[in-house]
């Protein structure tokens, strides 16, 4: 849906006014005989929907009789329903210099295109005057107030202009047909949004494809169409994850004589997915009944944890659809919550789209008509706090947002460079996609990202698995994906400065465990960590590197219990093996001292194994003080390593 149909479902225009066509009197006020008679023509052309005639007539009555304000009212129809929209505002703003209490209406309908055109003076003034009408249609008062409020928020946004300075991406991205909904990987390479392209297959004319380019180092390579997603029937608003390997998005139920049934949905537009596997990407599936309905499911934007999806959602069919952002989260058991609209605090009674969810999780981004704006659809930012809950909603300000048509907004892993589609002057047709540099206060949460490869201890084949990074302050699950099925290799993205738990794990493999603190980086110099796993056999070892113990004491902390459900959950998979539990102290202090507290370590993992329901006759403890250190201890760095509690496998 566009700008001016929104409008237009905002105001409730053409409901309002056509119940009561051009003769709110039953006599016309000209005195022209030859007037009225081509007023009457055109007013029967019109009602016969033809409007090619019906233009015709009323120029004539009008050039016959220039006052005659039931004819201009006429032909302010005539062009609204063409579509001409700044030639049927023309005609009702001189319905009200003829007759200026001729029908209270006129001020409202002229209010909504003046509002739509960045006319916010007259605008305002014409809001205000239909309000001052006792018999105005109770129905359009709350629209005209919704339009009052969003004139007085856009004059007083033109005097505080943000630093904004969009650059078109060029025709590599960009083409005499619109682009929008774009989507990029978290290291910023991987560039895909949807085109409209003229289709004669297809019963709208258009039809919706996937373009990709790539970033060089330099520059956008030429984008080419993604053909083994792409169909004869429309694909658009794609999201990728954050490894750009797999892609939610939206196809709509028009299929074409042969194409597309494989694409059936449960309504009239669906979510589906697929994912890349080396070059190549899998047949596209429907996401399924639980977030998919016999309602509109489109323009999705799934979060770099790998665990949120936000989409919108429409009730019912245009132009009076209501579209609110809708979420839900994946589940350990790999299946989808069942979705809930966001509160009301972002979804308003008008259309919410665009959805934008950032790497750092917390920031969103979303177009909307119901907040207030420079008129229809605006651009929005809105922060989780540390309650769970979304604040209110921020305007991005003038000129990001203007009284053209602003939507799809997507911010960059960095925060600094995002990229949205626009209709302003300039472009290279339609919607194009521009970037430009985020102002300081609309950035998000600093992202960094996290890359490296799963594979065999020993053959170094890559291998595929899934991994999950925990939050080792807060113990939350931040990340669930896999690494690719053909390279291993895998990229998350991951808020800074905190410290994370990795754990890997692939059938028939021990887990891999390691825990780091990613700091402060530059996207371009990514935080590297592969993950070499181990075939389950006799003999081969883990250290269990998030497992903590204070200094000199063996009381388990509460962030290794983290560690130790995942050791848990490894036992319970495999209901044969038996472990040696391992604990390791640097040189530091006496032989003696440091065998009793790896003794003392050992058997506190095993007490809390024990405590959580594992057998005994699974388990054996061995304290091995400082005999077997695997790094230097005459470095802290050293010492911190052999300072370790690990399990060895003791029998499959």
């Amino acid at each position: 849906m566009n700008k001016i149909q929104q409008l237009l479902l905002g105001l409730l225009t053409l409901v309002i006014i056509n119940c009561s066509v051009a003769q709110p009197s039953s006599k016309v006020s000209s005195t022209s005989k030859k007037a009225i008679k081509l007023f009457n023509e055109g007013k029967s052309n019109y009602d016969a929907r033809n409007n090619e005639s019906a233009e015709i007539n009323l120029l004539m009555a009008i050039e016959k009789d220039p006052n005659f304000v039931e004819a201009e009212l006429l032909l302010a129809y005539v062009y609204q329903d063409f579509r001409d929209y700044e030639k049927s505002l023309k005609h009702y703003e001189r319905c009200i210099e003829i007759k200026p209490d001729f029908f209270p209406e006129v001020y409202f309908s002229a209010a909504g295109f003046q509002l739509k055109f960045g006319q916010y003076e007259k605008a305002l003034k014409n809001f205000e005057k239909y309000l001052t009408y006792v018999n105005a249609p109770l129905m359009s008062k709350p629209y005209a107030k919704d339009g009052i409020r969003d004139c007085k928020f856009a004059l007083e946004a033109l005097k505080h202009p943000v630093d904004f300075n969009p650059i078109n991406m060029g025709e590599a991205i960009n083409s005499p047909m619109s682009e929008y909904f774009p989507s990029i990987s978290v290291d910023g390479e991987t560039f895909l949004y949807t085109r409209q392209l003229k289709s004669e297959m297809t019963y709208t004319g258009y039809n919706e494809d996937f373009f990709l380019s790539t970033f060089d180092g330099h520059n956008w390579t030429q984008s080419v169409n993604v053909k083994p997603i792409n169909s004869l029937t429309n694909e658009g608003a794609p999201t990728l994850s954050a490894n750009g390997r797999f892609l939610i998005f939206t196809s709509c139920d028009n299929p074409v004589e042969g194409y597309g049934r494989d694409r059936k949905g449960f309504g009239s537009c669906d979510l589906f997915y697929t994912f890349r596997v080396g070059d190549n990407w899998s047949k596209p599936k429907n996401l399924g009944q639980t977030i998919n309905s016999r309602n509109w499911e489109t323009q999705p934007s799934f979060s770099a944890d790998g665990k949120t999806l936000y989409f919108i959602r429409g009730l019912g069919r245009p132009p009076n659809r209501q579209q609110d952002i809708w979420t839900c989260e994946l589940t350990e058991a790999g299946t989808w919550s069942k979705p809930r609209p966001l509160s009301s605090v972002i979804n308003t009674k008008g259309v919410e789209e665009s959805v934008f969810i950032h790497p750092d999780g917390k920031t969103l981004y979303f177009s909307s008509n119901g907040h207030p704006g420079m008129g229809g659809l605006d651009i929005y930012m809105s922060k989780k706090g540390e309650d769970g809950k979304w604040q209110t909603p921020i305007n991005l300000g003038y000129p990001i947002n203007t009284f053209s048509e602003e939507n799809s907004l997507l911010v960059g892993a960095s925060g600094n460079i995002a990229y949205f589609a626009s209709d302003r002057e300039g472009g290279l047709g339609g919607l194009d996609l521009y970037q430009f540099e985020l102002p300081e206060n609309l950035k998000p949460d600093p992202v960094n990202y996290l890359k490296g490869k799963v594979y065999d201890a020993q053959t170094k084949k890559p291998l595929e698995a899934r991994f999950e990074l925990v939050d080792l302050e807060t113990g939350k699950v931040v990340v669930i994906s896999h690494s690719d099925r053909s390279s291993g290799e895998f990229l998350v993205s991951l808020p800074i400065n905190k410290e994370y738990a990795l754990n890997a794990t692939s059938e028939g493999y021990l887990f891999y465990s390691e825990n780091f603190m990613l700091t402060e980086g530059s996207l371009k110099e990514p935080y590297r960590k592969d993950a070499p796993l181990n075939k389950i056999e006799v003999g081969k070892t883990v250290v269990l590197r998030n497992v903590f113990f204070d200094t000199d004491k063996f009381d388990l902390k509460q962030k290794s219990k983290i560690e130790l459900n995942r050791l848990m959950a490894f036992l319970e998979k495999n209901p044969t093996v038996k472990i040696e539990l391992g604990g390791h102290t640097d040189n530091v202090g006496s032989a003696k001292s440091n065998q009793v507290l790896s003794n003392n370590r050992a058997r506190a993992v095993y007490d809390y194994l024990l405590s959580q329901g594992v057998v005994a006759e699974r388990l054996s403890t061995k304290g091995y003080g400082d005999t077997k250190p695997i790094a230097d201890n005459n470095t802290e760095e050293g010492r911190a390593e052999n300072r370790r509690t690990e399990f060895k496998i003791t029998s499959k």
